[in-house]
């Protein structure tokens, strides 16, 4: 193929397919960050010697913190191009990496408070890229070609990251033979550190087709605390996102002690403990596209309730064997119930918000409840993990394990939640939806439940 000419390259189609090229190749470099952070970030604060309310603290602050960002995000939005924003946030994110990098060089036993604080700087950093980011590339691809830009997107960050499971896996585990685990954490938080200056130089080359105005004195940020009001007066939406935040605050009093459990008490190796997070990402993703025919047709409320029914037992699944080939299909299972769980959630949001609204307001609103459950959750899961030792011997019966408790706790409280929501649960009347990947899900990142969906906007308007 011809090289473009001069009069090509300065047309405006010209720069949107270039963009297009660059932000694929901008998922496979940012996919190296995120996957390394996201999955390997509780077996690296074992490493450093974190205590079990530490790794309570890992889950519940960062959370909480992060999500806030978003309703900050929207106000620097209205003083900052989301492009200088998107640009401004990753280059902090390649300094937050390499932060990661010289903790696990320094490989100390007090360093896991600085650590968390790392941990929090990522995640509010996260979150401020998130609404901007979405903005930028709602706005590049075109809606008739979204569902296969997107498709074509996913699975290329998918495929990264289950690269990255598999590399960082045998790096730590060849570096754990040796007794210099800390170079294996090394290298996975070096080559964050480069994925995300890749990435960075693929956001600067990238151009935005729709580029906002910005507006300092905007009303959009306070008009959003007025959106808060009148959503949680209605009942349905209310209960719904005490619902699904109940669940995620349930899974996190468990969801770090898994690692504690695989590396300290089973003492799995590194490429055991990433396998064993690869089987139920691999199956959240495979099953997303057949959760979603079923939930076109039988409706999201009956597939949100059979997955949520699954949920309060996987926990309790890990009481019995401590076999590897056992928790692999565990790890399925969970997959398999999570999926659908994420997916039918996000729908029934869709279906349930007033008509005409603003889909991605509903979507932060709840977003933020579920990571306020979350920090009540990391840090009851890591006092109830500190205390396991003594609660274990003031058992009736033998549980073995003292983290049985806290895995116990998270599929009580799951149950609790689930017979709360039962009789709670409307059936929403059912908006036209966009087939799947035609809205535009991507995989936002992962974390103790596996993919974590996050939602763009729709292509198609509202159908009375």
């Amino acid at each position: 193929m011809s090289e473009p000419t001069d009069s090509n390259s300065q047309h405006p189609r010209y720069h949107l397919l270039k963009s297009l090229d660059y932000s694929q190749k901008e998922a496979v470099a940012s996919s190296a960050m995120t996957s390394a952070c996201d999955n390997f970030m509780n077996a690296f604060a074992l490493h450093l010697g974190a205590t079990s309310i530490q790794m309570g603290f890992l889950t519940a602050f960062p959370q909480l913190l992060g999500s806030l960002m978003q309703l900050v995000s929207v106000w620097l939005g209205t003083f900052f191009t989301r492009r200088m924003l998107v640009l401004c946030t990753a280059l902090l994110q390649t300094l937050l990496m390499s932060g990661f990098a010289v903790l696990a060089v320094k490989h100390r036993d007090d360093l896991a408070g600085d650590l968390i604080m790392l941990v929090i700087a990522y995640q509010c950093s996260s979150n401020l890229i998130q609404p901007q980011w979405r903005a930028w590339l709602g706005a590049m691809a075109r809606q008739n070609q979204r569902g296969v830009f997107f498709a074509a997107r996913t699975r290329l960050t998918m495929a990264t990251s289950l690269a990255v499971f598999v590399i960082g896996g045998v790096v730590l585990t060849m570096g754990d033979i040796i007794g210099l685990a800390w170079i294996g954490f090394f290298l996975m938080f070096l080559a964050a550190t480069v994925g995300r200056a890749f990435s960075c130089f693929y956001l600067f080359n990238m151009n935005d087709p729709v580029p906002q105005t910005v507006v300092p004195v905007s009303t959009q940020f306070y008009e959003t605390f007025g959106i808060v009001r009148e959503a949680f007066k209605d009942p349905v939406f209310r209960n719904y996102s005490y619902f699904v935040a109940g669940m995620q605050g349930a899974a996190a009093i468990s969801a770090p002690f898994f690692a504690v459990y695989m590396l300290k008490v089973l003492n799995f190796s590194y490429f055991q403990y990433s396998m064993n997070l690869a089987a139920a990402i691999a199956a959240q993703f495979l099953m997303l596209r057949y959760w979603g025919r079923l939930s076109d047709k039988h409706g999201n409320r009956y597939i949100m309730l059979v997955c949520s029914a699954v949920l309060p037992a996987l926990p309790v699944l890990w009481l019995f064997s401590a076999n590897f080939y056992y928790l692999l299909v565990v790890q399925l299972l969970s997959g398999l119930a999570w999926s659908g769980f994420n997916l039918t959630t996000a729908n029934y949001l869709y279906d349930i918000r007033p008509h005409h609204s603003n889909f991605a307001t509903y979507a932060s609103l709840q977003a933020i409840v579920t990571a306020a459950m979350v920090f009540a959750g990391g840090l009851a899961g890591g006092y109830l993990a500190a205390l396991s030792g003594l609660l274990v011997k003031l058992t009736p019966f033998s549980l073995g394990a003292g983290l049985f408790i806290v895995f116990l706790a998270s599929g009580i409280v799951r149950a609790v939640m689930l017979f709360w929501f039962i009789p709670r649960a409307e059936e929403p009347r059912i908006r036209t939806h966009p087939q799947l990947f035609k809205l535009l899900y991507r995989i936002a990142r992962y974390n103790s439940n596996g993919v974590v969906l996050d939602w763009l906007t729709v292509t198609e308007k509202d159908e009375d």
